[in-house]
């Protein structure tokens, strides 16, 4: 994991990431000390209930998010992201000056003043934080940016919200508590100084300042590719998710682990390194490139580890008085409590990561800060339905145990519906577990697929097992020319079909078909997408390389674009393939974990991508391993 690590070396992320870890930091330490005083000391302050004003306070915090998200897309992508963190740190400091104020006033009514700014502060920074990444990282460094963001901003919660309950309890007045919140935000400031310069993609745009209307043209911007808008919903439904569960975790020590404060910090530090360990571990296993086949995967884990913390949360433990956390971490229930939160968090490091990912390479350029303030509104919105909607059955007396439950269930459900209508999803959780589950692929060249731009792929043809395991190498996804046959299979219909994959058939068969796909393959080029093609035209009976038919030269004829032979190897002989005279006869043939390889050859021109000479490329590059 050394290549996302180098990054915090680098001035073009590592003075950013200082910046928005500081201001997490800075958001929780101040929101936190306020809470914990006003739960204890709620009499100095107001005749009001201390859990009325615990939450009156995360109200107070997030309404900005609702009012001002849109704003601050806009201006995102009008101003230099650069500049705007910088003002932001600046207002930061201003913010602290109105906290240190209301301290010294003994005034709940500018404290609140104070907390409300602060949520704006963490507004106007939400579409800057990750807009700004597509801007300073290549295209292979964006999942592991990703990750150290997501990793460092839960680390950032959870030494704030420790620090802000110490220093609460700890400091003769509580004006301190601002002074320590204004040193953090001059540090952030210091720090943003050296984020280099990120121009505005739409410096002409004119600001709207109506939050309702712009807030709808923010959606609609996201709705435009369905994918990054299911994307969104994706990061939405896990914030409710995980701020469901942190919720929880005092009422849960209290009432069922019968612990006191330190064991509620130890679950909330088992939440945070859990979702840094998965965020970080996002880059090795989606080998550098957005592998949104990691999603499927995280879901799965949210949803075994909610039930099983379900199962697992012991009885009988509550007792007068709470017990000390080593009495707790002496239980074998306590521990697998302990794991099953850690699960839950390098799950949901699995599951959002390549997420924020998919949503910063796939939006357009010129409104991507307008869709991710569409994202951070809907975020908001889901975290006050959950909050409502577990209010609610714990009020009609559902135990907490049992509301992890049916939130895991509600997980899978969610699972289901996201997967089911967009299946490029499910499609490459496949090819991920094809490639790092049931067999070891060892690739070469994968460099070589264009990152940007159309392009012809050109593989030979081993088994039906081909276009999954391709997709799975591919840093991009790939619509494949494949025999219209397969549509008819009712799962994997399904999947190709929504999946753009592109049927054909031999013009003895269907020539209108025939005319329909190359149609298709020149439309899907001109719009700059990877089109996949097996020139074969069927999978090898003999493990042989076929001769390559004429269609390539038709293709490059009507779009004359790059062509990159690969070239399988290792899959002859494998269930899939035709060996045995017909394929997926014999389960488990030659075991799991057997050695396949992919090359990837340097891009020919269009002039020089002959059938013979794709033929003769992607021979060599094959070897004499089948």
């Amino acid at each position: 994991m050394s290549g996302q690590f180098a990054l915090l070396k680098q001035r073009r992320f590592a003075p950013f990431f200082v910046t928005q870890f500081l201001g997490a930091f800075n958001d929780n330490l101040f929101k936190n000390a306020l809470v914990v005083l006003l739960t204890f000391h709620a009499v100095q302050w107001t005749t009001l209930a201390p859990e009325l004003l615990a939450n009156l306070a995360a109200g107070i915090f997030i309404l900005p998010f609702f009012l001002f998200s849109a704003t601050a897309g806009q201006l995102a992508d009008k101003y230099d992201k650069a500049v705007l963190a910088r003002l932001v740190k600046v207002l930061e400091m201003g913010i602290m000056g109105v906290a240190a104020l209301g301290f010294l006033m003994h005034s709940l009514s500018v404290l609140m003043v104070a907390l409300f700014l602060l949520g704006c502060h963490s507004t106007l920074f939400g579409p800057v934080k990750y807009a700004i990444l597509p801007q300073h990282l290549h295209a292979d460094e964006l999942v592991g940016g990703n990750a150290l963001i997501e990793a460092g901003t839960f680390v950032a919660i959870l030494i704030g919200t420790l620090a802000g309950g110490l220093l609460a309890g700890s400091v003769e007045h509580p004006v301190w508590i601002a002074g320590g919140g204004f040193l953090v935000a001059l540090a952030g400031y210091l720090s943003s100084r050296g984020i280099p310069a990120a121009p505005a993609p739409a410096p002409a745009l004119t600001v709207n300042l109506n939050p309702l209307t712009e807030t709808w043209r923010n959606l609609r911007f996201a709705r435009e590719n369905r994918t990054v808008f299911l994307s969104i919903l994706g990061i939405s439904w896990f914030w409710l998710y995980g701020a469901m569960f942190l919720a929880q975790f005092p009422a849960y020590t209290k009432n069922v682990l019968g612990g006191g404060e330190t064991m509620v910090t130890a679950l909330l530090a088992a939440f945070t390194v859990g979702i840094g360990a998965g965020s970080l571990l996002c880059e090795r296993m989606s080998g550098k490139h957005v592998e949104i086949g990691l999603v499927p995967f995280g879901s799965i884990g949210l949803t075994l580890f909610g039930l099983d913390l379900w199962l697992a949360s012991p009885v009988g433990l509550v007792g007068t008085t709470a017990h000390q956390l080593s009495a707790l971490l002496s239980l074998p229930a306590v521990w697998r409590v302990l794991f099953d939160i850690v699960m839950i968090g390098v799950f949901g490091g699995f599951f959002i990561v390549p997420l924020y990912a998919l949503i910063q390479s796939r939006s357009e350029t010129s409104h991507r800060a307008r869709i991710i303030a569409a994202n951070n509104i809907l975020n908001a919105l889901f975290m006050v339905v959950g909050a409502l909607g577990a209010a609610s059955a714990l009020g009609a007396g559902l135990s907490i145990p049992a509301l992890f439950a049916i939130a895991a269930l509600l997980n899978a459900a969610v699972a289901v519906y996201i997967y089911g209508l967009v299946p490029e999803f499910l499609l490459r959780f496949v090819a991920w577990l094809l490639v790092k589950a049931v067999y070891r692929l060892r690739s070469e060249g994968v460099e070589r697929i264009p990152l940007n731009g159309s392009a012809l792929l050109v593989a030979n043809h081993v088994s039906f097992a081909d276009a999954v395991i391709l997709m799975g190498a591919s840093p991009r996804p790939i619509r494949f020319v494949m025999d219209h046959r397969i549509f008819r299979t009712p799962l994997l219909g399904f999947v190709f079909r929504h999946c753009g994959a592109i049927p054909i058939a031999p013009a003895r068969d269907d020539p209108a078909l025939l005319e329909k796909a190359f149609a298709e393959v020149s439309a899907a080029l001109a719009n700059g997408e990877l089109v996949g093609i097996f020139p074969e035209g069927n999978i090898t009976r003999d493990g042989e390389l076929q001769p390559f038919r004429s269609g390539v030269a038709r293709i490059l004829a009507a779009n004359p674009v790059p062509v990159v032979p690969m070239a399988l190897s290792g899959l002859w002989g494998s269930f899939f393939s035709r060996i045995d005279g017909v394929a997926m006869k014999t389960p488990f043939r030659r075991g799991l974990f057997s050695r396949i390889g992919l090359r990837v050859g340097t891009p020919l021109a269009p002039d020089e991508a002959t059938p013979a000479t794709l033929h003769e490329r992607v021979l060599a590059l094959r070897g004499a391993v089948k």
